[in-house]
């Protein structure tokens, strides 16, 4: 069945290679208006997952993740409407020059292909990948975790059937119908038929998907994010970023997982940080250091940093300069999203220059790392390896370039 399944989401996906970009865009407007006439059979499968999780014990961060409500729907189908104001990458050329014998040198962007995503408790990905896989040209083949199974079942029968309406193949856009371990075991091996494999979701699936895969996998593993206060920093700024990059949603890769505070600052905006926390319930785990302008705060040894809590829970540390902050973040940090706070522009460039990071942020909250909030209508993943795309990955990402040579004739001594 696997096996087969691939073949068919190949074939398909040469059907949408070949596609112009202003039927792409009709299709995918057809699909966001899709999602709002069927919302109440979305949050119908949905309402099932959920009473499935809550039986089945999911934490609090798993069951925002699979919660749908108006909102999020409303959400994903605004994310397909950015992506109809996007230009389609694929067919896009760019001249590299002349060469002195005269040939003509020339990129073009192309499909990658078939692209597999296996993800968890997400059902958005359903909608925010059938997308961007379209416009870009490239079949996607959806392997659900069995907690989202009935969601993202219920979101790509919606888009599905506009496929249908267009005579296109609803291959396009793929549903494994079953969650075994051992059906995804067979699917990531087939390399004849998918060319990339996105995995979102706890760093034990990345793992595991990267183990055992035949196919490139981009990875993206968990969301340690830090906020840094330099001794610059503007105090009500600081405590706003940290604030929303903490509270906002805690149960996503974006939310902030630690906060280092430069020793000269640490006696002002640490007391102002501990009543912030104090009042949204974030528990703090802190260096034995930092724990002393905490009430109840969990001292922790120098190795225990570098959690990803996905909860109301914070690590917090002093560091003598930012070169402290550096090593800091070298040793702890997910190559996701890092932040600093601080009026200082030479120390602000330096920071997004030095820290190795897929986003680096100046006085910005680190919910910004974010497809959609960075403009690329939505995102397949974040990819915190450097091959081929690092960072929030859009339509540019599931593309890759050949070589166009033009010549008149000429042959090589």
């Amino acid at each position: 069945m696997i096996k087969e399944l691939a073949k068919n989401a190949a074939q398909a996906a040469k059907v949408l290679a070949v596609l112009d970009e202003k039927t792409k865009n009709i299709v995918l407007q057809d699909m966001a208006d899709a999602l709002r006439a069927n919302a109440e059979e979305i949050y119908a499968a949905n309402a099932i997952d959920l009473a499935q999780a809550e039986k089945d014990g999911l934490g609090a961060a798993m069951i925002d993740r699979l919660t749908l409500n108006a909102e999020r729907v409303e959400s994903m189908a605004l994310g397909i409407e950015t992506i109809v104001a996007l230009p389609d990458p694929a067919g896009q050329e760019r001249v590299i020059g002349e060469r002195p014998n005269g040939l003509k040198i020339s990129k073009m962007r192309i499909p990658l292909g078939v692209v597999c995503m296996i993800y968890e408790a997400r059902p958005n990905v359903t909608a925010d990948a059938g997308a961007l896989c379209f416009k870009s040209g490239n079949g996607v083949i959806l392997r659900g975790g069995k907690e989202a199974l009935g969601s993202s079942k219920a979101i790509a029968g919606v888009l599905q059937d506009v496929l249908k309406k267009h005579n296109l193949p609803v291959e396009l856009i793929t549903v494994v119908p079953n969650p075994d371990r051992e059906l995804m075991m067979e699917l990531m091996q087939q390399s004849d038929y998918i060319d990339v494999i996105i995995p979102r979701g706890g760093e034990g699936l990345i793992r595991y998907v990267t183990d055992n895969s035949k196919i490139p996998v981009i990875q993206h593993f968990k969301g340690v994010c830090h906020l840094y206060i330099d001794k610059d920093a503007d105090l009500q700024t600081a405590i706003d970023i940290l604030v929303n990059g903490k509270t906002h949603r805690t149960g996503v890769c974006n939310a902030l997982e630690g906060l280092i505070v430069h020793k000269d600052i640490a006696d002002e905006f640490l007391p102002l940080a501990a009543a912030a926390l104090q009042s949204k319930q974030v528990k703090v785990n802190a260096s034995a250091k930092a724990a002393t302008y905490f009430d109840n705060a969990t001292v922790i040894q120098d190795d225990e940093f570098g959690v990803e809590y996905l909860d109301l829970e914070i690590a917090v540390g002093i560091v003598d300069d930012i070169d402290a902050a550096f090593d800091h973040i070298s040793r702890f940090g997910s190559h996701h999203t890092e932040v600093i706070c601080t009026t200082n522009e030479i120390t602000a460039k330096r920071f997004q220059r030095s820290v190795d990071a897929s986003v680096v942020m100046v006085n910005a909250s680190s919910r910004f790392s974010d497809g959609s909030e960075l403009g690329l209508g939505a995102e397949i993943g974040i990819a915190t390896s450097k091959l081929h795309a690092y960072g929030p990955m859009g339509l540019e990402s599931l593309t890759a370039e050949k070589y166009l040579v033009s010549g008149t004739g000429q042959i090589r001594a």
